[in-house]
C-alpha cells in the first residue's frame, strides 16, 4: 500500500477519498486554487498546495503543476478523482513517465474508449450489443444524411447526433425530421469543436423512451475484472444525472447477468485496470434490449451506491488494484443486498432550466448520518441495514463558486428495498436545510412523490414527461415572510447615525424593525408549529 497520495481533485470527491486514505494509513496531499484556500479538502488533508488562480485552465487543469507537487510532497501516487485530469490519457502517461502510479486506468485503454467511434468498433468486435448507427471517418452531410436514414429517420424515427468526443450533453442533437437535419448537424458540429477541439459526429437510432442502466467494473492488473452489478441513473435533466439508484429498478437475474457480462467483455476488450463504468441505453418498455453507449473510464459520482448494495469501500479497491495487488474478491463473492437511492444536491434553480448559482453557504443542516455503507448482505437486506450517508465537499460559511460545479454533496441512503430507500430519502431530503443560495432539494423530493418514481418508471424523458408535477406553480410568499422581508430592507436602507438628528431616526427605525421582526417571528412560529401538529413540513428562518 502507497504511504502517500496526491488528490488532484476538489469539492466531495477529494474529502471522500481522503476519507478512505486516513482510514487505511495513507497520508494525503491536497492542491487547491485560490479560490478554494479555506476549502474542506484543503483542511482534511494533511498537506495542501495551491497550483493557480480560481480558473480551472489555471489550476486543476494544469498537468506539470499537479507533477511538480507530486514531487516536491514526497507523493507516491495520484488519484484524480472524476473531472478535471481524471480521463485525460496524456496525463495518466505523464503520471506513469514520472515514475508514479496513476490511480486509475492506463492512458490507452482512456484512448481506446475516449473516441466514441473508436470505442464502437471494438466493442462490436467484442460482442457487446449496439444501437443501429454510423462510426465512420467520412463527415460529409451527404453521408451522415444516408446513414441517418437507415437507422430509421426516413421511416420517422429519431435519430441522435453525438459528439465522437467529449460528453455532459455537449455535440448532441436529437433530429426527428429530414428538414431538421442539417441545422442540427452544423450546430453539432460547432458545438463538438468548440468543446473539444474534434467536430466529428456519429449517427445512432434514438430511443425517445429509453433506460440508462450502466455496470461498475473493476479490472486489477494480473488479470482479474469483475462487475459489481448495474444501477439506474435514467432520471435526467440536461442530459446529467439528478437521481441515481442501484439496483436497477425491474432488471431480472438473467438479465443483470447479461449485463455484466457485456460489462466485463468490454472492459477487457481494453485491457482496462481500477474502476470504470460501462453504460447501456435500454428500451424502458423491453429492458431486456440493451447497447453500449460508452465507457467512463474514472470512478463515477454514484459511486456510493453500489457501495451501499454491495458492502464495499470502491476506493480502497482503487488504491490497492493501483499498488499492485489483486482484486480482493472474486465474482462469485460479490454479493448485492438492499436497495440505495442517490440525489445530487446541487446550488441551482430548476424552474430556471436548472440554471446553476453560486453564493455563499450561510447555513448548512444535513440530515444526520445512519448506518455504515460497509456491511455484510444479511444486514443491508434487513432493516438493521438502514443507513443515511452525506458526502460532502463544503461546510457552512463556504463559497460556492462560478468557477466549478455547483454539485453541494450527494444524499445516499440505503433500505431492505426499493420502497424502504425511496421513504428514506424523501424525509432525509425533509430535514435538509440551506441558507445563502437555491438548491434542488424541493425538486428531488417532488421526483420521490410520484406514483411513476415509485413504481420504477423510470425513463430519460421522465422529467419533462412529468414536467407539470414537478414543476407546479409557485405560491406567493405568506403575509409574515412579507413583513419581515420588508423589515430586513428597512433596516438595510438605514443611513448611518452620524449625528444627533441621524440617531434618533435610526432608533426609531430601530424600534420598527424590532417589532416587525417580533411579529414575524412569532407568526412564523405559529405557522411551523400548526404544520408540524398537520404533518406537514417545517419552515425555518435564518437571519
Amino acid at each position: 500500500m502507497f504511504r502517500r497520495i496526491l488528490v488532484a481533485n476538489r469539492g466531495e470527491i477529494a474529502c471522500r477519498v481522503i476519507q478512505t486514505a486516513r482510514r487505511l494509513g495513507v497520508e494525503t496531499v491536497a492542491v487547491y486554487s485560490e479560490a478554494d484556500a479555506r476549502a474542506m479538502h484543503v483542511r482534511m488533508a494533511d498537506a495542501a498546495y495551491c497550483i493557480g488562480s480560481a480558473a480551472s485552465s489555471d489550476s486543476y487543469l494544469r498537468g506539470e503543476r499537479v507533477l511538480q507537487v507530486a514531487a516536491d510532497s514526497g507523493a507516491e501516487a495520484i488519484h484524480p478523482g472524476y473531472g478535471f485530469l481524471s480521463e485525460n490519457a496524456d496525463f495518466a502517461d505523464a503520471v506513469a513517465a514520472a515514475g508514479l502510479s496513476f490511480i486509475g486506468p492506463p492512458g490507452s485503454s482512456m484512448r481506446a474508449m475516449g473516441s466514441k467511434d473508436a470505442a464502437k468498433r471494438l466493442m462490436e468486435a467484442a460482442g457487446v450489443p449496439l444501437l443501429p448507427g454510423y462510426h465512420g471517418e467520412d463527415q460529409a452531410y451527404e453521408t451522415l444524411s444516408a446513414e441517418a436514414d437507415k437507422c430509421g429517420l426516413a421511416d420517422g424515427h429519431p435519430v441522435l447526433l453525438k459528439a465522437v468526443l467529449g460528453g455532459g450533453g455537449k455535440g448532441m442533437r436529437i433530429v426527428r425530421s429530414q428538414g431538421e437535419l442539417l441545422a442540427a448537424i452544423e450546430s453539432a458540429q460547432r458545438e463538438a469543436a468548440a468543446s473539444f477541439g474534434d467536430a466529428r459526429l456519429l449517427v445512432e437510432r434514438y430511443l425517445d423512451s429509453a433506460r440508462h442502466i450502466e455496470v461498475q467494473v473493476f479490472c486489477d492488473s494480473l488479470g482479474g475484472a469483475v462487475h459489481l452489478f448495474e444501477r439506474d441513473c435514467s432520471v435526467q435533466r440536461r442530459h446529467q444525472k439528478v437521481l441515481e439508484e442501484a439496483p436497477a429498478p425491474g432488471v431480472s437475474p438473467e438479465l443483470r447477468e447479461s449485463l455484466g457480462a457485456a460489462a466485463v467483455r468490454a472492459a477487457r476488450a481494453v485491457d482496462y485496470v481500477g474502476a470504470g463504468t460501462v453504460e447501456f441505453i435500454a428500451d424502458a418498455s423491453a429492458p431486456d434490449h440493451f447497447y453500449f453507449m460508452e465507457m467512463n473510464t474514472r470512478l463515477q459520482v454514484e459511486h456510493p451506491v453500489t457501495e451501499m448494495i454491495t458492502g464495499l469501500d470502491l476506493v480502497e479497491w482503487q488504491l490497492r488494484v493501483a499498488a499492485g495487488e489483486p482484486l480482493p474478491l472474486s465474482q462469485p463473492e460479490l454479493s448485492l443486498s438492499g436497495h440505495s437511492i442517490e440525489a445530487r444536491i446541487y446550488a441551482e434553480r430548476p424552474a430556471a432550466n436548472f440554471f446553476p448559482a453560486s453564493g455563499t453557504l450561510r447555513h448548512l443542516a444535513t440530515p444526520p448520518e445512519e448506518g455504515v455503507t460497509v456491511a455484510p448482505a444479511e444486514v443491508r437486506a434487513s432493516t438493521d441495514g438502514l443507513a443515511t450517508r452525506v458526502d460532502m465537499g463544503f461546510v457552512r460559511g463556504d463559497d460556492v463558486s462560478v468557477f466549478y460545479d455547483p454539485m453541494v454533496a450527494k444524499l445516499i441512503v440505503r433500505g431492505p428495498d426499493r420502497a424502504a430507500a425511496c421513504r428514506r430519502l424523501h424525509a432525509a431530503l425533509g430535514q435538509w436545510q440551506t441558507v445563502g443560495l437555491p438548491t434542488n432539494v424541493s425538486f428531488c423530493r417532488r421526483v420521490l412523490e410520484t406514483p411513476q418514481f415509485l413504481a420504477g418508471e423510470v425513463h430519460t424523458a421522465f422529467i419533462p414527461q412529468h414536467h407539470d408535477a414537478l414543476f407546479p406553480p409557485t405560491p406567493p410568499p405568506p403575509p409574515h415572510l412579507m413583513a419581515l422581508a420588508a423589515a430586513c430592507w428597512v433596516a438595510e436602507m438605514q443611513p448611518p447615525a452620524a449625528h444627533a438628528g441621524h440617531a434618533a431616526a435610526a432608533a426609531a427605525a430601530a424600534d420598527a424593525v424590532a417589532d416587525a421582526a417580533e411579529a414575524a417571528a412569532g407568526a412564523a412560529g405559529a405557522a411551523a408549529d400548526a404544520a408540524g401538529r398537520a404533518g406537514g413540513p417545517r419552515m425555518v428562518l435564518f437571519l
